[in-house]
């Protein structure tokens, strides 16, 4: 081993505090922009930059230990010259004297190792703390971007310069070990740079991706630096080492050093194809002539794409602007479709970037899918958000979806209480009432200038979402809540489409917001989940009394139908049997009018064939019966009266014996002789029928 002397190890030791002062003032910078704007990406960054501190500290004092040892050495070296060893009381302990060479060797043994599990250990715990923490429904923000954008160019800058001085450095044999500390800048520079691009598309695109991930980068990163020094440190333990070699730290990323010198990617790609084809492919003609004008064919390709900016192709679902300085402007020339101030599909030649630019409105679609778009509909949620996807049934008393919105609405109305007046209402209800609802509203973009006019890029489906959202907050509160849940639900969609088309027809100094509004809906409307059980009572009671109700009518009908044989003739009976008795007490029961209505109700009721016309028929018939059986009575008793005035004996003699034959018909009689003292009559109740009738002439008829 090619040992440097004791100046050669104090540079080193001085590049390891500059490195130390350097990675101190990073961690600073983002750990203070963390805390100011809220950014987890720099948060996470935090930790992973101050885990190189601890590199650059075991650096300095590996490096600082190297000093000691060599001025230990040499020290050794000029007594042993000089013969004052001979002469020292410790001539035969001179390695015992050797305390610098004794704490470099327990530093590689002992300190360096455990640095390193201890660097694994900090960066995969907090690594994957950090990704546990991270909400899958809560997406990374920050409100400074252009802190990001800045602090991350600076932090990348500057690690990455350092990270090159140290590993050019590193390719002397006794700083071999600056390489751990380039990797930890390169690392620094890593950082520095997702929170500038991050901050840059955020800034300059409206697009916040990078901001979004960024946490779930960093953090995998970190979890990756901590296994693959674990990974070292295994293979260190089987890996053959050199008598003398200085061993490599375990926390010298082979990963992050090449990236802290890409030159050697390109040695090692060279040498990977020489030794493939088996010949020096790097010294042959075709090699050194790319090599020569590799800057100039890079160039003219750079140039060649930079022209090609000026050519837009638009798809055919698509249109839009191009701005040329911030203005819209006319394209170059026209192989497709122009508008007023917009350009449709086909091809379009303008000025190049940065003179020129297209662009086009993108549409945030669910799960923030960017869709790139202009003709295709587009959806925003004016109220609460749609329910997730794998849900089928919902009730009332389960949460629809994360975070719903609540609309203030006017209690359900009562209209007695409104019909009594000002002086007798009183209400015992809310005064208001919430309720949750799905409205979302489907539209298209049909002018792209007046679209693109009335907000800024990134900002117009915040305004139309706002503006929306104050249109149906102020329609649901004119609402009552029965209106809202049952009633108006037909009606509600086409009163918010024409309200909402109002409010954003006022933009553009009233041209509109070029927008066309396609369908407005009205879904899913319920109550709060802690007083939906309450609701759920409220109509079940109003079932409960709509089918009492409804048997009530059931049972209304069956009677009247019983009765008067319809519903209708009965009603129409009602009514005459109402005008019948206000007649009666008008004219009176005597009155030929009375006496007409009372007989065209009783017709009407022999007509219908139900219960009442059958009880008056049969009441008819009874009384023609029982008339003619008075009246048969009535002439009997005249005839029976001639035949007494032409002959009263023989009228009451034969009156006298049909009596006594009628009082002893099926009776037994005995005929005795009023002489006789005693009487004992013996008798055989065999046979009634035994004897014969002494006054029945027909029955003596079979003994004569």
């Amino acid at each position: 081993m090619n040992q440097g002397d004791y100046l050669t190890y104090r540079k080193a030791a001085n590049t390891a505090i500059i490195g130390l002062v350097i990675q101190l003032v990073l961690t600073l910078s983002v750990f203070f922009y963390a805390q100011s704007s809220g950014d987890d990406s720099a948060a996470a960054g935090t930790i992973f930059l101050l885990s190189g501190v601890l590199v650059w500290g075991v650096l300095l004092l590996v490096f600082d230990q190297h000093r000691r040892e060599r001025i230990e050495t040499m020290e050794a070296e000029q007594l042993a010259v000089t013969g004052a060893a001979a002469a020292s009381a410790f001539e035969s302990t001179g390695d015992e004297l050797r305390v610098a060479a004794r704490r470099l060797a327990f530093m590689y043994k002992w300190i360096v190792p455990g640095t390193a599990v201890l660097l694994a250990l900090i960066t995969i715990w907090f690594g994957f703390g950090a990704f546990q923490s991270i909400e899958p429904d809560t997406l990374n923000t920050t409100s400074k971007p252009g802190w990001a954008l800045a602090v991350g160019i600076s932090i990348a800058v500057v690690g990455f310069v350092f990270a090159r001085f140290v590993s050019g450095m590193a390719k002397v044999d006794a700083w071999s070990n600056l390489r751990a500390g380039a990797t930890t800048s390169v690392a620094a520079a890593l950082v520095g740079l997702v929170l500038a691009i991050g901050g840059f598309l955020e800034l300059a695109l409206g697009i916040g991706l990078l901001v979004n991930y960024g946490p779930y980068i960093i953090s995998i990163g970190m979890m990756a630096y901590g296994a693959e020094i674990i990974l070292n440190i295994l293979l260190d333990l089987y890996r053959p080492r050199k008598p003398g070699e200085l061993p490599r730290p375990a926390f010298d990323s082979r990963f992050l050093s090449l990236l802290a010198a890409p030159d050697r990617i390109a040695e090692n790609v060279g040498e990977a194809v020489n030794y493939q084809f088996g010949i020096d492919v790097t010294s042959s003609w075709f090699y050194q002539l790319l090599s020569k004008w590799i800057v100039t064919l890079v160039a003219i390709a750079v140039g060649i794409g930079w022209l090609m900016s000026s050519l837009v192709v638009v798809e055919p679902h698509e249109r839009g602007l191009i701005l040329t300085n911030g203005v819209i402007s006319e394209p170059l020339f026209s192989f497709g479709d122009t508008g007023d101030g917009d350009v449709g599909p086909g091809l379009h030649v303008k000025w190049p970037w940065p003179f020129s630019r297209y662009e086009t409105p993108v549409s945030v679609g669910r799960g923030d899918e960017e869709v790139r778009t202009t003709t295709g509909v587009r959806v925003l949620h004016l109220a609460s958000n749609p329910p997730e996807e794998d849900k089928n049934i919902i009730l009332w008393t389960e949460n629809h979806t994360r975070g719903e919105r609540l609309n203030i609405v006017q209690p359900e109305r009562n209209p007695e209480i409104e019909t009594r007046g000002d002086d007798e209402a009183t209400s015992t209800v809310a005064e208001l009432s919430l309720v949750a609802a799905e409205v979302p509203m489907h539209y298209v973009v049909r002018n792209v200038k007046l679209f693109d006019q009335f907000a800024a890029p990134g900002q117009r489906e915040q305004v139309l979402l706002q503006v929306g959202r104050r249109v149906v907050t102020q329609y649901l509160g004119e609402r009552a809540i029965d209106e809202i849940l049952a009633m108006s639900r037909t009606s509600m969609p086409k009163e918010l489409k024409h309200r909402l088309s109002e409010a954003y027809g006022q933009f553009n100094d009233g041209q509109g917001a070029g927008i066309e509004i396609l369908f407005v809906g009205v879904n899913g409307v319920h109550p709060p989940t802690r007083v939906a059980p309450s609701f759920e009572r409220v109509i079940s009671a109003r079932q409960n009394r709509e089918s009492l109700i409804e048997e009530a009518r059931k049972s209304q009908i069956a009677k009247l139908a019983d009765i008067a044989g319809s519903v209708e003739l009965a009603e129409e009976i009602s009514a005459k049997l109402v005008a019948l008795d206000d007649l009666r007490r008008s004219s009176g029961s005597d009155s030929d009018a009375f006496i007409e209505a009372e007989l065209e109700v009783q017709r009407l009721l022999e007509r219908a064939g139900g219960e009442a016309g059958e009880f008056i028929l049969s009441a008819s018939a009874n009384r023609w019966v029982r008339h003619m059986s008075e009246r048969g009575l009535a002439s009997l008793l005249q005839g029976q009266q001639e035949a007494y005035l032409a002959a009263p004996e023989l009228y009451r003699s034969n009156m006298y014996f049909e009596a006594l034959i009628e009082a002893m018909r099926e009776s037994r009689v005995y005929l005795t002789p009023g002489e006789l003292e005693s009487l004992k009559v013996r008798l055989e109740l065999q046979d009634k029928k035994a004897g014969t009738t002494v006054f029945d002439a027909e029955r003596g008829e079979a003994f004569q």
